[in-house]
């Protein structure tokens, strides 16, 4: 089994369970996957059926990018159930000493055939010798077949939570986009707004002085307007921030795993949004700042459980 061409955004989180019978075994897969780094696959197969692993791993890492499976094999069938065995020269000493014991006491009934059976050494359970770690002959290929359809109903499942994911992060896209209209909206980020500013910070400090004939250099005023206008810009933050929901739409529309890369998107996206908490000089950018956060956060949260 290879990767899809083309495939849906996957989460990494599922279960599935598949069962198979042929030539007297009975066999069932189970998988459970859970949110991982990387491609953990750990088997839980029985005594016997090592033989197994390798090719199973290699079905499941072709079609799984990341996440912890545990794989789980059971095995039976009339093929493994042991048989009783009779052990009849123990037998035939049991009947003989029975007989003889039954003459010696006068009146002694006779032992039934099923207190003989149940003595020690007459009667064994015995496993077939198809049981005896003979790995050809067991029906490997059904079996790993039957692997493929566990896979697939796996990845049936991660598919369907997938798009689920994927709407909950295309809303919380949608929400950044949002609050980036509302930053670049801000009327706090005006030239006429931060020499309002200005010039509040400068009649505050006119005004708490002792000298009325104190004077201030025009020159002065505009450097340190062009000053505060230089630390307040955010532009470069918004420019950003919109290139990364662009980026991030992107992603949800790929092929190919992105979940490592949508997780790294959201560390940059928290730059941005901290970076604007930093600069802001008014309550609305604080605000949107804020809210960007928490929305990343979600944002951050959902991204981790996607392949």
């Amino acid at each position: 089994m290879s990767l899809p061409t083309l495939r849906s955004l996957r989460s990494m989180t599922g279960f599935a369970r598949a069962a198979g019978a042929l030539d007297g075994y009975d066999w069932a897969w189970e998988l459970k996957a859970v949110n991982g780094k990387g491609c953990d696959v750990r088997f839980r197969l029985p005594h016997g059926c090592e033989a197994l692993e390798l090719p199973a791993k290699k079905l499941i890492t072709a079609s799984v990018a990341r996440g912890n499976i545990q794989v789980t094999l059971a095995l039976g069938g009339p093929a493994l159930t042991a048989v009783p065995v009779i052990n009849h020269a123990a037998l035939a000493a049991v009947v003989e000493a029975a007989n003889a014991a039954s003459v010696q006491a006068n009146g002694l009934r006779p032992a039934s055939v099923g207190e003989l059976l149940a003595l020690r050494g007459v009667l064994d359970m015995a496993a077939p010798a198809s049981s005896q770690d003979h790995a050809s002959l067991r029906p490997e290929a059904a079996i790993l077949a039957t692997l493929s359809e566990a896979l697939d109903q796996l990845n049936a499942v991660r598919v369907g939570e997938g798009q689920a994911l994927q709407d909950v992060l295309t809303a919380h896209i949608d929400q950044i986009a949002a609050l980036h209209e509302r930053a670049v909206a801000e009327p706090s980020r005006s030239p006429e707004a931060l020499q309002a500013r200005l010039q509040s910070q400068l009649g505050r400090i006119t005004g708490a002085v002792s000298d009325a004939d104190l004077q201030f250099d025009p020159d002065r005023i505009h450097q340190e307007l062009a000053l505060l206008a230089t630390r307040a810009d955010i532009s470069e933050e918004l420019d950003r921030l919109a290139a990364h929901c662009e980026a991030a739409r992107a992603l949800l529309s790929s092929a190919e795993p992105v979940g490592r890369r949508l997780d790294f998107l959201a560390q940059e996206f928290n730059r941005e949004a901290n970076t604007l908490c930093s600069k802001s000089h008014s309550s609305g950018l604080t605000e949107i700042g804020l809210e960007l956060k928490v929305v990343i956060d979600q944002f951050r949260e959902q991204a981790l459980n996607i392949e």
